[in-house]
């Protein structure tokens, strides 16, 4: 028995080539135009794919981190900002912090656009492909809380340990009973010195990685 040919869009997104699918042609009749070689004609063909290929990865980033809307560097006042952590902010945006593992805290009282900040900084990490989750802290310690009594715990931090940033928003909403600290303090060993987590709270800590205070 013969298989039937194939066409050739059938055959690229077989492939998983959607946009060489969508543009063969398109480039085809450029290349003709211009003259282009065959290799000219798959390099121009390769860079859209690849970079149609990066905005869909920046795209599915975006939804898996549920960062609230609105809330990106470019609509935050960041010339409220002391130098020193607008500085900061500068270096912390490009995302190399996150191949150290460095984590960051954020305190200052309340209404100072404390989530606003890491939520801005959070987005820009995303843009830079790296996998980000945001949450309300007492939010995810219920999370852990129900995993560790459902006897899941180990596999809802091999879920969370997928992110390289991991955005706890609001430390000083936690009850801080022994069950909620002992889920909490699991998390926070689990990605000690592996992954970097961002903190948020109206407390202030006397020790820490990286820490900014808002005024």
């Amino acid at each position: 028995m013969t298989t039937p040919t194939m066409t050739l869009p059938v055959l690229l997104r077989a492939l998983c080539l959607p946009t060489f699918a969508r543009e063969y042609a398109v480039v085809a009749t450029h290349a003709a135009r211009e003259g282009l070689s065959h290799e000219a004609y798959l390099q121009t063909l390769a860079t859209q794919e690849a970079s149609d290929r990066a905005a869909r990865r920046v795209e599915r980033l975006i939804v898996e981190a549920k960062l609230p809307r609105g809330k990106s560097l470019a609509t935050f006042d960041l010339a409220r900002l002391p130098p020193k952590v607008r500085t900061a902010v500068a270096t912390l945006r490009e995302g190399a912090f996150l191949d150290q593992a460095t984590n960051v805290l954020v305190f200052g009282n309340p209404g100072t656009g404390k989530p606003h900040l890491v939520c801005g900084l959070g987005l820009e990490l995303v843009r830079h492909r790296r996998p980000v989750l945001f949450a309300p802290t007492f939010q995810l310690v219920q999370r852990l809380l129900a995993a560790k009594r459902d006897l899941r715990l180990a596999a809802e931090l091999k879920r969370l340990d997928r992110f390289d940033a991991l955005i706890l928003d609001d430390l000083g909403y936690v009850q801080q009973d022994r069950e909620e600290m002992e889920v909490l303090f699991t998390l926070l060993a689990e990605r000690y010195e592996r992954r970097s987590v961002l903190i948020t709270s109206n407390l202030v800590f006397s020790s820490g990685t990286r820490s900014s205070k808002i005024p």
